[in-house]
């Protein structure tokens, strides 16, 4: 089984520069068509409520409900465009997306400066809440969240914590050593999990396909978190308005990064995460003693 840990679908395109097929580009159809091509079984929808899209969370539990064969809901609550991020409240808030949508986890993109939210009284609780609810947190930063979830996935050991495109790391700035120290720390902390995915956003050129730097970076990652802990996801549809097709970003992985054992692939590519959302019985030993 291939499962895409990261996609979104949109009914607007939500990007400047507007496009002439707005309402068409990103929609759920057009995902599926891809995962079909591309030989993927299930996908998990991250929910965005950005420009001409302050429905996202309903379209996507729309899109679900219609495929559930094929799609899972990662529901948006408090992402930074929100006016209630990290405001009072939250908590209660991930209660009422959760009883609304049924989602299998929540997603809360951070800005980049650090706030200390995550470890607050409000932070905390929040993501109490989502431990007791069984949810996958599907968190959005930059290197420099990493000590701040740490204490978060240590004071809440069933919550798995999943950092999307290689947890942010840049590829090619100077800050690349000091990303992956900020990361690598993470690595003994067993219910932070990361994505594969997102490999031109650290890159120099977004379109410098296959994009050695991020290979290197996922590399480094990869032998310190084990495949147990990681899970391929694609970024579409904003993979291939920046980089690459859909395609191309699973064969990024699968053909471009021999250092993967085969029998690690398969866990990145679909096994991993199946675990996580209870759609394979993949033996997941990180999830030992934290699940």
């Amino acid at each position: 089984m291939i499962i895409d840990s990261h996609a979104h679908a949109w009914p607007f395109w939500p990007y400047d520069p507007p496009v002439p097929d707005a309402t068409s580009r990103g929609c759920v159809e057009q995902l599926l068509w891809e995962m079909d091509r591309a030989g993927v079984d299930r996908a998990v929808l991250v929910s965005a409520r950005i420009d001409h899209n302050p429905d996202n969370n309903d379209y996507v539990a729309d899109a679900v409900r219609a495929h559930p064969d094929r799609l899972d809901q990662f529901v948006d609550v408090d992402c930074r465009w929100m006016p209630e991020y990290h405001t009072p409240g939250a908590a209660d808030r991930l209660a009422r997306a959760a009883d609304r949508y049924r989602p299998a986890g929540i997603t809360h993109y951070l800005k980049p400066e650090n706030d200390g939210w995550l470890t607050s009284d409000e932070g905390m609780a929040f993501f109490a809440e989502a431990e007791a609810r069984g949810l996958i947190a599907s968190i959005a930063g930059p290197p420099v969240w990493q000590a701040d979830l740490r204490t978060v996935a240590r004071a809440h050991p069933r919550l798995v914590i999943l950092c999307h495109h290689l947890a942010g790391i840049p590829s090619y700035t100077s800050d690349r050593r000091a990303g992956l120290e900020m990361v690598l720390a993470s690595a003994d902390v067993p219910n932070i999990f990361i994505k594969v995915s997102g490999f031109y956003y650290g890159s120099a050129a977004p379109f410098d396909y296959p994009h050695p730097g991020a290979i290197a970076v996922f590399k480094t990652l990869y032998d310190a978190f084990g495949a147990e802990r990681l899970a391929w996801g694609s970024d579409y549809p904003v993979a291939p308005m920046r980089a690459y097709t859909y395609r191309q970003s699973l064969e990024l992985v699968r053909r471009h990064c021999p250092f993967v054992a085969p029998q690690d692939m398969a866990l990145i590519l679909g096994q991993t995460l199946g675990a996580l959302l209870g759609h394979c019985p993949a033996p997941v030993s990180a999830l030992q003693g934290s699940a």
